[in-house]
């Protein structure tokens, strides 16, 4: 059994696959392939299909993380698929939860910076608009959170 994790920003080719890549890459370096598993998804469908955003790549690239996979939008399915769902934002956990108006999964969704342990940010800025800045302080942020959740998975999967 292994235990899923679904990462989700607006469109699915900045922050989200960058917090999957990240994660994918403490999952190998721990040993912990096959226990924990990584997807991520945007909240629109502007991206579908789309590979991640050049310059997050780059940024990623200069940290030693590859940057895999495609654009997808988050459905109702994923609330069933996934044991925890991580919003870069408010807004971004605003949108997922109004999939869910009876809220019986608002127990899965949580915010990505909810497990930082070094970073303050309550919230993965998007860097879209911005220069190449952005991109390298959210990989920065994005490790400090993939970090303290994977602390926090390890101790579900001993449970």
């Amino acid at each position: 059994m292994s235990y899923k994790l679904l990462f989700v920003c607006l469109g699915n080719i900045c922050r989200s696959p960058a917090a999957e890549n990240i994660m994918n890459h403490l999952i190998e370096q721990n040993h912990l392939t096959g226990q924990i598993v990584c997807d991520s998804a945007g909240t629109s469908s502007y991206h579908i299909g789309a590979p991640p955003d050049q310059r997050m790549t780059f940024a990623a690239v200069q940290q030693g993380i590859a940057m895999k996979g495609c654009a997808r939008q988050f459905t109702k399915a994923d609330f069933d698929a996934f044991d925890l769902i991580l919003a870069m934002d408010r807004e971004n956990y605003a949108n997922i939860c109004a999939l869910d108006p009876a809220g019986n999964y608002r127990n899965k969704v949580q915010l990505m910076c909810d497990f930082c342990t070094h970073h303050t940010p309550k919230e993965v800025p998007d860097p879209y608009y911005g220069g190449t800045n952005g991109f390298n302080q959210v990989i920065d942020l994005l490790e400090d959170a993939c970090l303290g959740l994977l602390d926090h998975v390890k101790q579900q999967l001993k449970a």
